[in-house]
């Protein structure tokens, strides 16, 4: 089983507009919701790819109900596709882990100008947790972490939870001997990178405000020295680079591709994750992170990969390794 963490769940609200205008009213031409917060979003890749999976974080009020009615349902599909298919890639369970929480999960508002393909992006801060609240996170945490092959730590934190949260969870996951990937910004990235997890996944803004360096390579050597084990950044459309104890790689697809980037870095993680579990090289690891990145920037729904892009990206992902040493 893959754990994953989303401390500020989300329900994931997209809208297709013919073309986005400001100051303009707007009909829109198409919605869809989906459970959201990047663990989440990592959660529904790895479904994809069959892992079992298990969830945590918090949820509350009307709008939680509703992400764990989602997350539910899509388990229940994954069920219904089993019983038809059989064996199937598509087939892995997801449980709901979630610890409720008295304030009301945040929505994110994705527009997409379907003009152009540009999305403009609104995110609510989160509920308030109290301290009883990540005591009964804690808990759960550490009970999933003994079922655990691997964990990961994704997104912001919500208000009320200390800067350090993630450094104590990639302790503990330490503790029990479980591979951690930390994926989250600023601060808490700052902090968590400290408790030394296996891998932290930056993108290269983040990357840039962690180390204070642009140039990928020597960004990704100053953050293992900070703590982390294992550095893969994500250089958007120019692919990713690993920086590991096992060796330098490039990633890259075989060409740029226009679509909308939402959830893209998420299906990397998930890539990066069952690639680990399954035992598979670094360079393995990587293309598969990169084609599902691409295939979920070619999908027509936000956060979604398109899987026969997937299949046919896969081969064609270009991996090279530096002669530097790690």
């Amino acid at each position: 089983m893959i754990l994953t963490v989303t401390l500020n769940t989300a329900l994931d609200l997209t809208y297709g507009v013919p073309e986005l205008v400001p100051h303009a009213s707007h009909r829109v031409s198409d919605k869809s919701e989906r459970p959201g917060g990047k663990g989440l979003n990592v959660a529904r890749v790895l479904c994809a790819l069959g892992h079992e999976t298990a969830v945590t974080g918090f949820a509350g009020g009307s709008t939680g109900a509703v992400v764990r009615e989602l997350l539910a349902g899509l388990s229940r599909q994954n069920a219904d596709t089993k019983a038809k298919n059989g064996a199937t890639p598509a087939a892995a369970p997801i449980t709901d882990a979630l610890v409720t929480v008295a304030g009301n999960t945040r929505r994110t508002i994705a527009v997409v100008d379907r003009a152009t393909g540009d999305t403009t992006q609104l995110n609510e801060p989160g509920p308030l947790v109290t301290t009883d609240e990540w005591t009964a996170l804690i808990g759960r945490y550490e009970e999933l972490l003994t079922g655990a092959d691997a964990v990961a730590l994704c997104g912001s934190l919500p208000p009320g939870i200390h800067v350090g949260a993630y450094a104590e969870l990639v302790r503990l996951a330490r503790t029990a001997g479980v591979p951690v990937l930390l994926d989250t910004s600023g601060e808490p990235l700052r902090r968590g990178i400290a408790a030394r997890p296996d891998l932290i996944k930056p993108n290269a803004d983040e990357l840039a405000q962690l180390t204070g360096s642009r140039e990928p390579l020597r960004a990704t050597r100053d953050a293992r020295r900070r703590g982390a084990h294992g550095v893969i950044a994500s250089l958007g459309p120019d692919g990713m680079l690993a920086s590991t104890p096992d060796g330098i790689w490039r990633a890259s697809p075989p060409a740029k591709v226009l679509g909308n980037p939402t959830g893209a870095g998420d299906s990397a993680v998930a890539g990066l994750l069952s690639g680990l579990v399954e035992g598979l090289s670094w360079p393995d690891r990587l293309r598969r992170a990169v084609a599902l990145s691409t295939a979920t920037v070619l999908s027509p729904t936000a956060g979604e990969f398109d899987r026969a892009a997937y299949e046919e990206l896969l081969p064609r992902v270009g991996v090279e390794e530096h002669t530097i040493a790690a």
